[in-house]
């Protein structure tokens, strides 16, 4: 007996999307599609290769990002050193200043795509996973920072979702930081023998982050560590009231946490994120804020930006429990055949009603011959078409096809000319209720 290939199997924590996940997944993206759209964001498609040095000058050489968990690698033609995107604020900051986007004034942009971090797989967090985001350069006041936010809002009325709640802070900026930073080193110094080993790690080059932990143990400590509102100047401060004021107005509560700090370096003065209980530990599905020092960072003329970044797979999970995913169907109407004639006539009815604009599934024979009628029927009505359109031998020589419709028990099949066929299906259509329009 000759032993068969061993099996290939994905790289761990990077997950196939199968075909009856797509439904959530078209969802989602068409909402994305129409809500960036009301704003008037325009799409930025940017490559999933960059080169390393981008994001360990844009996002930090001392984040986890760039220490741990970034996918890097030689090139081996020219020695680049490249790397798989972990996020892509700074690869659409990279490309805005490559090529000017900004001559002409402000720029309203969106993304979605695949990232890459080498994190330990768990829910909500894979290593390839999936962000939606949106990126305003060239925008200064607080009023942009609380759009980026409502747009969100929106995004979540659009798909139905309920219990996710939005905390705020600002950090200021890298003066006000630094002030912060030092009266914190100097605190949780007093507490180096109680630290763990990541708060000890960042003690001395992120200290920040420390207060982001979710360690039980810490909570006391971190609760006490002094707060960066203690050191917010006049103007971050008014800042921030006037994003909190635009955020009232708009009828839209929020938190106000301050040890809310987000994970990236290039962040000043407004953070965010939305955060929800039904995802466990992972509960934050939105994060971002203002990023004004990354333009010039990164080489490009000094311009403030506000952005967000937001993960596929967390909202996907949270629509599939809150029951907010469409039934999927993967046609309109089903083509059931029998016999080498209705075959070409199947062909040549299935691509006239595509041209009328329906999704056609035609049955397709498998490799033990032609199926019956009764078994064609079944896989029709699995499919989730709303019509059967039957071809025999006696349909063929009238020059009709029997229509039967599935999702209406009261509705009875009938005879319909090949001719008026699609003019049928489109009538029959608009009289049970479904939405259809016909292409022109």
């Amino acid at each position: 007996m000759t032993q068969g290939a061993q099996k290939i199997t994905a790289v761990k924590g990077m997950n196939d999307v199968l075909p009856e996940e797509g439904a959530a997944w078209d969802d989602f993206e068409r909402a994305a599609r129409d809500v960036t759209a009301a704003y008037g964001y325009q799409q930025i498609r940017t490559p999933i290769v960059e080169q390393t040095r981008l994001f360990q000058r844009g996002i930090g050489e001392v984040t986890d990002i760039v220490e741990k968990e970034m996918y890097s690698f030689v090139d081996r033609l020219n020695g680049d050193e490249l790397t798989l995107r972990p996020e892509s604020t700074a690869g659409v900051v990279r490309a805005v200043i490559e090529h000017n986007l900004l001559y002409d004034g402000p720029k309203r942009l969106w993304y979605l795509g695949p990232m890459f971090r080498h994190e330990r797989p768990q829910r909500g967090r894979s290593r390839q996973f999936y962000q939606l985001g949106v990126e305003a350069l060239g925008f200064a006041g607080p009023d942009v920072d609380a759009e980026v936010i409502l747009m969100c809002r929106r995004l979540w009325d659009q798909l139905g979702l309920s219990g996710i709640r939005l905390e705020i802070n600002s950090i200021g900026s890298a003066n006000e930081r630094a002030a912060h930073r030092t009266a914190l080193i100097a605190y949780l110094e007093k507490f180096e023998d109680q630290l763990d080993a990541d708060a000890r790690r960042r003690l001395h080059t992120n200290p920040l982050r420390i207060l982001d932990t979710k360690n039980p143990a810490l909570q006391e400590i971190v609760e006490a560590a002094p707060r960066i509102s203690a050191f917010l100047g006049a103007q971050s401060e008014a800042h921030f009231e006037g994003l909190k004021r635009l955020l009232l107005d708009a009828g839209l509560e929020f938190r106000v946490n301050p040890r809310l700090v987000r994970g990236l370096d290039y962040y000043n003065l407004t953070v965010f994120e939305w955060v929800c209980d039904e995802l466990g530990a992972q509960g934050t599905v939105c994060g971002g804020g203002r990023y004004d020092p990354l333009i010039e960072l990164l080489g490009g003329k000094p311009a403030p930006a506000c952005g967000f970044g937001m993960g596929l797979e967390r909202v996907i999970d949270l629509m599939g429990q809150q029951g907010r995913v469409s039934k999927s169907s993967i046609a309109d109407v089903y083509v059931v055949h029998q016999g080498d004639l209705a075959l070409r006539v199947a062909m040549t009815v299935s691509e006239e009603l595509r041209g009328a604009g329906f999704q056609v599934l035609m049955h397709g024979n498998g490799a033990s011959g032609p199926a019956s009628f009764k078994s064609q029927m079944r896989r029709a009505d699995a499919s989730g078409a709303a019509f059967a359109v039957i071809l025999g031998d006696d349909e063929v020589k009238a020059q009709e096809a029997s229509v039967k419709p599935l999702r209406d028990a009261k509705a009875a099949q009938q005879r319909v000319a090949l001719s008026r066929l699609c003019e049928h299906i489109i009538d029959a259509t608009l009289n049970s209720g479904e939405v259809f329009v016909a292409e022109t």
